[in-house]
């Protein structure tokens, strides 16, 4: 896409639009928790554990990143569709879940309603969170979904106002080594000109991509991508303010990708406000 086009194009609409098609569509990160994970968080809670919820795609979170669940106020950001805002609810949380798709938040509110949980639902972008006063959160649950934006930094900063001093951020974010592969790879299809590596990173779509797989990928309105380094990710938060206490790697089962084999996918993060 040209830089002409490119600003012209609005990513914020397009990205809106997309994930309300990939929960109307049924989308795995669509599909509203069902009645016995609700009971299952329940009784974790009661327990003082944490429910099971994930970050990254496949890899659940250990109960010692959350601290004390029960009545701690937590921010859910861009995590919709009915899962993870849901369990943190039923395990104790008072819990606000910030979504810029209206049908991700809607599952949200399918699941509180019919559970009878304590769940906000307030719609927005993930860079912009001023509707929130400062230190409004204790615990902050940001799944894998700043690919979707292009300015992380302003994801970490708007993170850091709104926690309390020591508050906990639990971040996921995805590898961006997988976003220097040519998508034939990804899928397990050989290369035409039998070129492995194809974008630099960080990736911009918008600007990387193929011009007729991104018209293909806009056409079918499918979200569209930034693969960030790590300096962005880890360091990014870093400079907001906060400190890394840990990290763990999570890989995609075999058969969506054949990098499974040999690299993670996403890395999820623990980190704590200073002060």
């Amino acid at each position: 896409m040209s830089a002409e086009k490119q600003g012209r194009f609005d990513l914020l609409a397009h990205n809106r639009k997309a994930w309300n098609a990939q929960a109307l569509g049924g989308s795995e990160w669509s599909r509203p928790v069902d009645s016995a994970a609700v009971a299952s968080a329940r009784a974790a809670g009661k327990a003082g554990r944490a429910p099971d919820v994930i970050l990254t795609p496949t890899h659940r979170v250990p109960d010692a990143w959350f601290g004390e669940l029960a009545g701690a106020r937590v921010l859910c950001l861009a995590s919709g569709g009915g899962q993870q805002a849901p369990l943190l609810a039923a395990a104790g949380a008072q819990v606000v879940s910030y979504d810029l798709s209206d049908e991700q938040l809607a599952r949200d509110t399918q699941v509180a309603e019919r559970e009878g949980l304590d769940v906000t639902c307030v719609r927005g972008d993930m860079r912009d969170l001023s509707v929130f006063t400062a230190e409004r959160f204790d615990l902050i649950f940001h799944p894998v979904s700043n690919v979707f934006v292009d300015d992380v930094q302003a994801v970490w900063n708007e993170c850091a106002r709104v926690l309390v001093p020591g508050g906990r951020l639990l971040a996921g974010f995805m590898n961006p080594d997988v976003f220097a592969f040519d998508d034939a790879v990804l899928e397990g299809r050989p290369c035409e000109d039998g070129a492995l590596l194809r974008h630099r990173v960080p990736y911009v779509e918008l600007r990387d991509a193929d011009p007729a797989a991104l018209a293909r990928r806009v056409k079918k309105n499918e979200p569209l991508e930034f693969g960030h380094d790590l300096e962005t990710q880890i360091g990014g938060q870093l400079r907001a303010g906060f400190v890394l206490e840990d990290l763990f790697g999570d890989f995609w089962d075999e058969g969506r990708s054949i990098l499974a084999k040999h690299m993670p996918a996403a890395f999820a993060t623990l980190s704590r406000k200073r002060g």
